[in-house]
């Protein structure tokens, strides 16, 4: 595998400038920028012009990770040749209805062939419940095969997010890259670092990822209560006390979502996923050493997996709350990633409303305020 990474600075253009021989049918260019850089569409249509035969996909973010810095208002790039792999690549768009399961199920129809190593997968992350586009992937893909990826984000705006696919910016849909052949490997892996507090509560009320009721009490109240001074910056605030859900299939025995918008009038909070009614919960804080750990052990459970000769490709995949939380200190859960993961490793991703990343039972599912990780290789001939 041959890689490259290249950053877009509106003032100064590519740094470094982009080699049109990395163009070919089996090259990836993984695309995050910023929602709001100046001469965007520059910055793709000299992507399209280079790279022609290449699958481009990508999204918008709220920060774009480049080696062991983290950066903004930026279109950050990595270029992936694979020389005994083929790809393939898709996009589909939401429907009226926002039927994420029947997306993720029709992506995965459109990208299934018996050679399929694994699927990398982004999406809109306001017009998609992550939770929903999971359990399409899954249930058209061979158990335990590789489904990893994130939402698209906008900041801590929560206005306006979209993907990329074949080098253009769509909204409202879901883009996907397949591999395929023996040589290609992939591993994936997440972890969070929050701690729970505050009592369990039951959710008395919810309709997908819709949460109305705890204990029968309105949803948006309790948060208020829990929010304090920092109520009147919700949705926003949310993000610091993201929910947890008691889960035996977790590592940790917790599914985390993130809140993505609330409803005054009706009192509801609409979060990244689902929120099963009937289930037990409890709130979440950060605590930022905790944070970093974590980012540090989602690595570290890769290591025995991955060649320590061959040149590997990291897309990390953190979430927007992890930033909100270690504000300077992001910087060091990107480090640790990297300090971790064995060489050759290079590293770029961007900071999410979600991530994609499969549980320990093999079987993907949406990830909130989670580090993830997704590491592509070649194997040699």
């Amino acid at each position: 595998m041959q890689l490259a990474l290249h950053q877009f600075l509106p003032n100064q253009g590519w740094e470094p400038p982009l080699d049109a021989a990395f163009d070919s049918p089996s090259t990836a260019v993984f695309v995050f920028a910023a929602p709001h850089v100046q001469r965007l569409e520059n910055a793709l249509g000299d992507l399209r012009q280079n790279f022609p035969q290449a699958h481009i996909l990508g999204c918008s973010t709220a920060g774009e990770i480049y080696g062991q810095r983290l950066n903004d208002d930026t279109v950050t790039i990595a270029i992936a040749r694979f020389e005994n792999g083929r790809l393939a690549s898709t996009c589909l768009t939401l429907g009226d209805n926002h039927d994420a399961r029947a997306t993720g199920q029709a992506l995965a129809q459109a990208l299934a062939a018996p050679d399929l190593r694994g699927l990398f997968v982004l999406a809109d992350g306001l017009a998609v419940n992550g939770s929903e586009l999971a359990r399409g992937l899954a249930a058209a893909l061979p158990k335990g095969l590789p489904v990893s990826g994130g939402l698209a984000a906008d900041g801590d705006r929560f206005a306006k997010t979209w993907v990329i696919s074949g080098g253009q910016r769509i909204n409202n849909s879901v883009t996907a890259l397949g591999l395929y052949g023996e040589a290609i490997g992939i591993a994936c892996n997440y972890r969070g670092g929050w701690d729970v507090f505050g009592p369990e509560r039951e959710v008395t009320h919810a309709e997908g990822n819709v949460l109305y009721t705890l204990d029968d009490q309105p949803a948006l109240a309790l948060y208020r209560k829990y929010l304090g001074e920092r109520a009147d910056e919700l949705p926003a605030a949310g993000l610091l006390f993201p929910l947890a859900i008691r889960n035996a299939l977790e590592t940790d025995g917790l599914t985390v979502r993130t809140i993505l918008g609330i409803d005054e009038e009706r009192q509801s909070i609409t979060f990244a996923g689902n929120i099963p009614q009937g289930a037990f919960v409890r709130m979440m804080r950060a605590n930022r050493d905790r944070l970093i750990d974590g980012a540090t052990e989602a690595a570290a459970g890769m290591t025995q997996t991955l060649d320590r000769a061959n040149t590997k490709l990291c897309i990390a995949i953190s979430c927007i709350g992890r930033r909100l939380v270690l504000g300077q200190r992001c910087d060091e859960e990107i480090e640790a990633v990297i300090d971790t993961l064995p060489a050759p490793c290079q590293l770029v991703g961007y900071y999410s409303y979600g991530e994609l990343s499969p549980l320990g039972s093999g079987r993907c599912d949406l990830h909130n305020q989670t580090m993830t990780l997704t590491v592509f290789w070649e194997n040699r001939a």
